[in-house]
């Protein structure tokens, strides 16, 4: 029984240490059989796929090729009238930059171009795509987006001729309130208290612009005699050139400081890192003090060598956080700044009121004993209201009211232009100002009269 026992407990063993070796190499193996048909089934579906899309990836690498191979300077484009033309405008403005200017002009010009004129014309640049110096480029940001004023002060002490792009599309105008950006981060005066310079931009979809950048340098010498009633300075810039499709335009700089550009061109006013180096960086002429007193020290963000425990950095991070909050809620910021420039408008409408040519009105007047004429005043307010801009006309209004009763010279004021553009908003605004709407102007007609087509009613 012992015997017995003993032999029955060792088959049993034995059979444990087998059924043990059988679940270790039996799963492994087929494992190994299925791993191997799975990495079989993705190869030959990639290649499938490869295959499928290989004829589609040849046509499109030809296409971009073809449409890479082009000179960017250079392109084809359609007229309204379904006419293929090949667009030089560029090449065209760099070479009469080549033959028609001194070899010594320096051109004032937006960085993006700097290599092209230099390539091109051979001609000095302000700035190009090499220049890494912020301030710099936030110096000519300025002179761009400034008023066409302040803009010339700069650019006479920097260079003979101003080149802007233009014809729509991406061109300076559309780039500039990126611009005005890049200027108030270095210039705080640009955009007192919005980082983001909404102040300055569009102020619809019709590409109506706003008061700053209506007054800046830019936009004079892009929309030139382009626009109704935009002209740039004849005292500050003469224009010289316009290429074929209206792509590029150039100006050339008036009462150049000749001092200025003496200074910049001597060795001896630049500043060598040792003495007979190759490497010299120039400065500004004394002529551009003023502005430059201006500037506030600009460093990246990423500059971690920068010590942060001063006043002027927690404004710095006070500006930054600003902007960040401007950039996270833009519709915010618009609506602020364009709150500060219908006040901004408010004050020049104000002195507008005080100049002679004028002659507002000391208190609401009375019907037929008002004179009635066209001046700076009764344009501005048809275009309020013409343009919708009730919060500007409300500001205007608030501080001068008696410009609510103004007449033109046919006898009409705003509450005739209120009907007249079926300006609701306008009319309420009015009304609280106690303008009548039943007056009548010099043809007998009350501003009800005005109103064409189904009229909408007015609560009063």
């Amino acid at each position: 029984n012992t015997a017995g026992t003993s032999s029955t407990h060792v088959t049993s063993s034995q059979k444990k240490k087998k059924g043990k070796s059988e679940e270790a190499t039996v799963p492994a193996g087929a494992s190994s059989a299925d791993g191997g048909f799975f990495k079989k089934v993705m190869a030959a579906a990639f290649f499938a796929g490869f295959y499928a899309i290989a004829p589609i990836f040849y046509e499109n690498c030809n296409k971009m090729a073809k449409a890479l191979s082009h000179p960017t300077i250079m392109y084809k484009a359609e007229t309204n009238v379904g006419q293929v033309v090949t667009v030089d405008d560029y090449r065209e403005s760099y070479w009469w930059l080549k033959k028609n200017t001194p070899a010594d002009a320096r051109i004032l010009a937006w960085w993006d171009y700097g290599y092209q004129i230099a390539g091109i014309a051979n001609r000095t640049t302000v700035a190009d795509g090499n220049t890494w110096n912020h301030e710099h480029i936030a110096l000519l940001a300025r002179a761009l987006t400034h008023t066409e004023k302040e803009g010339h002060r700069v650019s006479r002490h920097l260079a003979d001729y101003i080149l802007v792009w233009g014809g729509g599309g991406g061109d300076d105008l559309a780039k500039s309130p990126h611009l005005a950006r890049i200027a108030n981060s270095v210039y705080r005066d640009m955009c007192p208290g919005d980082p983001t310079c909404r102040a300055f931009g569009y102020m619809d979809r019709n590409g109506t612009p706003s008061p700053m950048m209506e007054a800046s340098m830019l936009y004079k010498l892009h929309s030139h005699r382009l626009k109704p009633g935009v002209v740039a300075d004849p005292n500050r810039f003469q224009h010289v050139f316009d290429s074929k499709y209206g792509k590029v335009r150039i100006f050339k700089v008036l009462n150049v400081s000749q001092e200025s550009k003496k200074f910049v061109a001597d060795p001896a006013n630049r500043l060598c890192d040792i003495e007979g180096g190759w490497y010299c960086r120039g400065q500004y002429p004394p002529g551009l003090a003023n502005v430059l007193s201006k500037a506030k020290t600009f460093s990246q963000q990423e500059d971690f060598n920068k010590k942060r425990n001063s006043a002027k950095d927690s404004d710095e991070e006070e500006y930054l956080k600003k902007y960040f909050d401007n950039m996270a809620d833009p519709q915010k910021a618009k609506q602020e700044a364009m709150k500060k420039d219908a006040i901004k408008k408010a004050a020049q409408y104000k002195n507008i009121e005080s100049a002679e040519t004028t002659r507002m009105p000391k208190t609401p007047a009375k019907p037929g004993k008002q004179e009635w004429e066209d001046t700076e005043y009764t344009t501005m307010i048809w275009e309020l209201i013409s343009k919708n801009d009730m919060e500007t006309l409300a500001t205007v209004l608030g501080q001068n009211p008696e410009g609510a009763h103004v007449r033109s010279a046919d006898g009409r004021g705003p509450m005739w232009w209120a009907y007249e553009f079926k300006n609701e908003a306008a009319v309420r605004v009015l009304l609280k100002h106690g303008v009548s709407f039943k007056e009548k102007d010099k043809d007998g007609q009350t501003p009800i009269d005005l109103i064409q087509g189904p009229i909408r009613q007015v609560k009063y």
